[in-house]
């Protein structure tokens, strides 16, 4: 059997003390323990082969990873390629498996079985070598945009609202912090209550979509159109908030743009007429969640100074 936990899969779970949002939860049925990088890793060797044994899979392949979850290629005893997947216990994850079962496969990868107490998921197999990265930037943009389109549903009354969230935004953000500029957090701060004051009906939103949170289908699956969803960070809101990870990412192509205002203005744009949205709403929602990485970036200086830096400068190309 291939090594299951990659060694930089490690690296990077490790030093992580326990969520402190997940273990502050009010009702925890049926949620997972919340514990620190380490202690998660010592069971997780034996969590997954548990797994293995319960949904009846055989490995097929090495186990890739992203920032906190690991994805075993398997085979279902029926035959059909799948992914066992395991999550890191962090408040942002608990709810993908209701998103998941809501979406039914239609534009987001297909749940197959889940174990939310251990953040444990069994999805079907995707291309995981063919990502929407590889495609030119503005395609890219449309995909995702057409995707918004296909995962529209009404929200569900579990999943995090961004009106509650954003109560904690505001405070954030009327709080100083040197190392953003004063302007930009007023100018989020005075566009937040706006924003909230007419949303329209919550939909079930994918917070986190941008090209390398989207996969291919395996060739050969039939009726799965050409690309789908993955990782999805459930809110419930609207679309136009969760255009801003397309801005925020493939940051060597922004920092090759002649214009960083018409570039960045560009990426936010194509999503919006593709999925249907109001430009100006896109662009405000865009703008408010710049500013706040900026300020959730800052008390982790210096290490952070590259990755504030360019919130800001982002952030500044959404200004008039």
């Amino acid at each position: 059997m291939p090594d299951l936990i990659p060694a930089a899969f490690a690296d990077l779970v490790r030093d992580r003390p326990a969520d402190e949002v997940l273990g502050a939860l009010p009702d925890r049925a049926g949620l997972p323990r919340a514990v620190d990088g380490a202690s998660w890793l010592d069971d997780l060797p034996g969590l997954v082969h548990r797994l293995l044994a319960d949904w009846r899979l055989s490995v097929t392949g090495a186990s890739r990873h992203g920032e906190c979850a690991l994805v075993v290629p398997v085979r279902r005893h029926t035959g059909e390629t799948a992914a066992l997947k395991v999550t890191w216990p962090h408040a942002e994850s608990r709810h993908e498996h209701l998103a998941l079962r809501a979406w039914d496969g239609r534009g987001a990868v297909r749940l197959l079985a889940a174990e939310p107490s251990s953040s444990a998921l069994l999805l079907e197999g995707l291309d995981a070598d063919r990502c929407l990265r590889e495609r030119p930037l503005l395609e890219a943009c449309e995909v995702v945009g057409l995707l918004m389109r296909e995962l529209d549903r009404p929200a569900l009354p579990r999943i995090d609202a961004v009106a509650t969230k954003a109560q904690r935004w505001a405070e954030q953000l009327a709080r100083p912090t040197p190392s953003v500029p004063r302007r930009l957090t007023e100018q989020a701060a005075g566009t937040l209550p706006d924003l909230l004051a007419s949303p329209g009906p919550p939909s079930l939103v994918h917070e986190d979509l941008h090209d390398l949170n989207v996969l291919a289908p395996l060739p050969g699956s039939p009726d799965r159109g050409d690309w789908l969803a993955i990782d999805p960070k459930p809110v419930a809101g609207e679309w136009a908030y969760a255009v801003a990870p397309v801005v925020w990412n493939r940051a060597e192509e922004a920092a090759r743009a002649s214009n960083l205002r018409i570039h960045a203005r560009l990426r936010a744009d194509v999503v919006a007429e593709a999925a249907g949205l109001d430009e100006d709403r896109v662009r405000a929602w865009t703008f408010v969640r710049l500013v706040l990485n900026a300020v959730w970036a800052a008390p982790y200086a210096p290490a952070s100074d590259g990755f504030r830096a360019r919130m800001i400068a982002l952030a500044k190309a959404f200004t008039d």
